[in-house]
């Protein structure tokens, strides 16, 4: 990372979540689902009952790593006519009305679409904090270096347990704001455990360089959310946040954020001795 990097709005809001002893909670919902109105409710929702980060993700028609309940999310909201642009509109929303970092989980295809330093102005111009890029690699992201550079935005780039040590060290690199560790291996999804292979992938994210990495998938109550917690700077949050969103609305969401958030304090002597060596 250049020394003259900008500032990263996604470290910090970890970075604060720390100072007050706890990991930070990252909540994730679909642009649009089930109306553009219900993401800016639902989203402003989880910021207000313990959420540090929000990603709002972009329906798209071909998600290759999304679970069932977002994949019905997303078909939903792009039956309903959701629109790439709108996603603009709830960030700006939810900035506006919250101290969340807000970033944008996308596959790369509709970014290439609108243009790379388009998107990248709009998003900025949005309050977005940057993007989640779940299938794009650093090797082909020149444009968004670029792009991310000249507007000040995070770039989340996300690692797997199948990644290796040369992997690790220039998704590292690329990352500005945190890494996204990949718990499992398969597609989102609650489950009932975290997989054991969460905290040796965090482990040698850190090796290789990353001052925060944070956790996704699988992850669906606040036992998880301390489990991991423990071990990783953030804790991510998808389907059981938008099966909230289905079966309870906003004030489902509220309540599930609620739950969750309690799970994010650092009491324990591992976590103590994880918050030193940062």
């Amino acid at each position: 990372m250049s020394p003259q990097a900008p500032a990263s709005k996604a470290a910090a809001a970890i970075d604060r979540a720390h100072a007050a002893g706890r990991a930070a909670l990252i909540g994730y919902l679909p642009a649009g689902y089930p109306d553009l109105q219900a993401t800016i409710d639902a989203g402003i929702a989880m910021a207000r009952n313990g959420a540090d980060l929000i990603e709002i993700g972009i329906p798209y028609s071909d998600p290759v790593m999304d679970g069932p309940v977002i994949q019905a999310a997303t078909t939903e909201a792009l039956a309903e006519g959701f629109k790439v642009s709108s996603v603009f509109d709830v960030v700006a929303a939810i900035t506006e009305q919250t101290d969340a970092a807000v970033l944008v989980m996308t596959y790369w295809n509709p970014v290439l679409q609108m243009g790379v330093r388009e998107f990248s102005r709009r998003l900025a111009a949005a309050g977005g904090a940057g993007l989640i890029t779940p299938d794009l690699i650093p090797d082909e992201a020149g444009e968004w270096f670029a792009a991310s550079d000249e507007f000040g935005l995070d770039r989340v780039f996300l690692v797997a347990p199948s990644s290796s040590p040369e992997r690790l060290t220039q998704t590292v690199a690329a990352s500005r704001g945190f890494v996204y560790a990949v718990s499992i291996m398969g597609v989102t999804g609650a489950r009932q455990q975290v997989s054991s292979s969460a905290e040796r992938l965090v482990a040698a994210t850190r090796q290789a360089g990353a001052e925060r990495v944070c956790v996704g998938l699988g992850v669906s109550n606040s036992g998880h959310v301390r489990e991991i917690g423990a071990y990783a700077d953030g804790v991510i949050v998808g389907t059981a946040l938008v099966a909230a969103l289905r079966d309870g609305g906003v004030p489902g969401v509220a309540a599930l954020t609620e739950e969750l958030s309690t799970g994010t304090a650092l009491l324990t002597a591992d976590s103590e001795q994880h918050q030193e060596g940062r």
